[in-house]
This record gives structure tokens, C-alpha cells and sequence, in this order.
């Protein structure tokens, strides 16, 4: 949770959950269904209900919910 100050001096409050990119995507379908991609379809289905809930519940309180990544925070593999 944080809380900022806009340029019209305003107060904003954001709710902010960081994943990678690639939990933010729904898994690449492959030829043969292993655990691993079972386990990503689980995962995404529950951030996928997570996010939902995060922001229905910051619509109810007037604040912003966002889901940041290695490319929104510009780091990465390459830096």
C-alpha cells in the first residue's frame, strides 16, 4: 500500500502486488500436459481471483490497484 501526492496536491493510494511477467499471463499451451504446466494454470487461475478481489476491494475504498512487473520496474535479466 503506499500513498502519493499528485501534482494538484493531492493524496492518491495505490494497492501494488509485484510478480513476474510471467505469472501476469495465462500459460503457453504445450504439446503434452507435464506438472509444471499444471501447476502454472493453477497459479495463474489463482492470481487471476486474487487481482479480481484486490480490486473490487480497491474500488470500494477509492484507491488503485495495480500489478507491477520486472519491465514496469525496468529490471531484468539484461541489466
Amino acid at each position: 500500500f503506499i500513498k502519493v501526492k499528485n501534482k494538484k496536491n493531492e493524496i492518491e493510494k495505490y494497492l501494488v502486488e509485484i510478480k513476474p511477467e510471467k505469472f501476469t499471463k495465462p500459460p503457453a499451451i504445450p504439446k503434452r500436459q507435464t506438472k509444471q504446466f499444471i501447476d502454472e494454470v493453477f497459479q495463474y487461475g489463482v492470481n487471476q481471483a486474487k487481482w479480481k478481489y484486490a480490486e473490487e476491494y480497491c474500488v470500494d475504498r477509492g484507491w488503485t490497484f495495480l500489478v507491477l512487473t520486472e519491465k514496469d520496474l525496468g529490471i531484468g535479466k539484461n541489466d
